[in-house]
């Protein structure tokens, strides 16, 4: 029999502010254990939320980028549950009034993924597995930060679809800098939600869930992994169970964790401690009408107006830092395709030799330098050998081109005494090459002037070695 696999998702994405969703300590990445804690994120007793304006801020945002209708009432509820990352033993969400409804994300081939909601919460703290101690610690530092979940409707029907959507969701948050979306560092996870039923079907199966999925490859292989799992589980005559599995991504396998919760195992109910919160028309308009440009639109106007190639403005639009870079430094030098050929080719070399992250790698890099290095090289000032060096010096010493170039005596000689002075050392010492080339030998006269160049150090202009060699020799 044949069978169509069916996919759900729901993204958590910890939102860019710099403090909690309900109170003031900090949301920064890799701070010390428990040192990013009050009483208000920690759940003792007497101790009030009060909710952070710019987490509503971004939600919205999202959600407008992702076309849902805007909610102009929400209302937080508790989940409740017990586990040892979550000391109040329920979690502030928005169960029955979310911020965001009824949206859309389009992937490949013009395919619509429906966005059933997006709702606001706040994450729960962190266990920390110590395998030598064999204990787990609880780092509740993750306690209270900002999320956004935003949940997909069942609409995917192939792993591929799932990686498509994520990586161009992953790319819209990033762009309008509501969240860093760093996986690797939990920023943004997903939850799987998969049921395999008979093709032609209409009924869902039943389905599984595997949490906190924190990569596209891994991501790609449980949906491949499990959509077999439960294929081949029907056909032997078993039943799926409803329930929570973990990926194991060094052994390729889900492995069953618990059975699955529905919504009314929590005991949802309206937080007491938090007043309703309505958005005005006003606050909603003034985020419409500031919206930064997305990747997608950035990718239109570099082919168009700025006469890019389709290639390279997708290269420099697959990371936000890259495309901050080279719009800063085209603006600043004026010449797009110069600055788009350093930083593709250069740049991107450099960031693959020293193993750095793109993210770091651009904050090694001033605008500035870039473009006075890339006004030298067009002005005619240095060679590009020349340019590559000092854009080495840049990337990894922070150097200034000028004072670099400067200092090294590396600016190009156009100087026609020093050329012929040069010229004539070069003619002398080398009177062999100087008689194959009256002989015919067109390849001596490119020998000689390499041994000019090399005289010169390569700072002088090409051309004008040319023309004075051949002057010289009677051409």
């Amino acid at each position: 029999m044949d069978y169509e696999t069916v996919v759900g998702l729901e993204v958590h994405v910890e939102l860019a502010t710099k403090t909690k969703i309900f109170c003031g300590c900090g949301t920064g990445f890799g701070a010390e254990p428990n040192t990013q804690v009050c009483p208000v994120c920690s759940g003792m007793p007497g101790s009030l939320p009060v909710f952070n304006k710019e987490v509503a801020r971004f939600a919205a945002l999202a959600g407008l980028a992702l076309n849902c209708e805007i909610n102009r009432r929400n209302v937080f509820d508790r989940k409740n549950y017990f586990y040892p990352d979550l000391p109040k033993a329920y979690q502030i969400s928005q169960l029955y009034q979310p911020i965001c409804r009824n949206g859309f994300l389009e992937i490949g081939g013009g395919k619509k993924i429906g966005i059933h909601e997006i709702h606001m919460e706040e994450d729960a703290g962190k266990l920390l597995h110590d395998p030598w101690e064999d204990c787990s610690n609880i780092d509740y530092n993750r306690c209270g930060v900002p999320l956004i979940e935003i949940v997909s409707e069942p609409d995917f029907r192939s792993a591929g679809e799932v990686v498509d959507y994520l990586e161009r969701l992953r790319e819209i948050l990033l762009y309008l800098g509501v969240s860093d979306c760093k996986m690797q560092e939990g920023s943004m996870r997903a939850d799987i939600n998969l049921s395999v039923r008979p093709s032609g079907a209409a009924e869902f199966g039943v389905r599984t869930e595997m949490k906190n999925m924190n990569s596209f490859k891994a991501i790609y292989r449980a949906v491949e992994f499990e959509a077999k799992r439960q294929t081949e589980l029907i056909d032997a005559g078993g039943r799926v169970t409803q329930e929570t599995r973990r990926w194991d991504d060094n052994k390729e396998a889900s492995f069953s964790m618990r059975s699955k919760e529905n919504a009314q195992d929590y005991r949802y109910f309206p937080d007491p401690d938090l007043l309703a919160l309505d958005l005005s028309e006003e606050f909603i308009e003034e985020i419409r009408a500031n919206m930064p440009e997305s990747a997608a639109s950035k990718r239109s106007r570099f082919t168009g107006e700025l006469g890019l190639s389709a290639y390279d403005a997708g290269v420099l639009t697959a990371e936000k830092p890259l495309c901050d870079l080279f719009e800063r430094t085209s603006a600043l030098c004026g010449n797009p395709k110069e600055a788009a050929n350093l930083i593709i080719v250069e740049i991107c070399r450099l960031i693959k030799e020293d193993a750095a992250t793109t993210e770091d790698a651009c904050r090694r890099v001033a605008p500035e330098s870039l473009a006075a290095l890339i006004k030298m090289i067009t002005g005619g000032e240095i060679n590009r050998t020349v340019g590559k060096d000092a854009l080495a010096a840049i990337f990894r010493e922070q150097a200034d081109p000028e004072e670099y170039v400067r200092e090294r005596n590396l600016l190009i000689v156009n100087d026609a005494g020093l050329i012929d002075e040069v010229i004539d050392r070069v003619l002398e010492a080398n009177e062999k090459s100087v008689a194959d080339f009256r002989a015919g030998k067109e390849k001596a006269f490119g020998f000689l002037v390499g041994q000019a160049m090399k005289e010169l150090k390569g700072t002088a202009n090409p051309g004008a070695v040319n023309g004075a060699l051949k002057k010289r020799l009677g051409q």
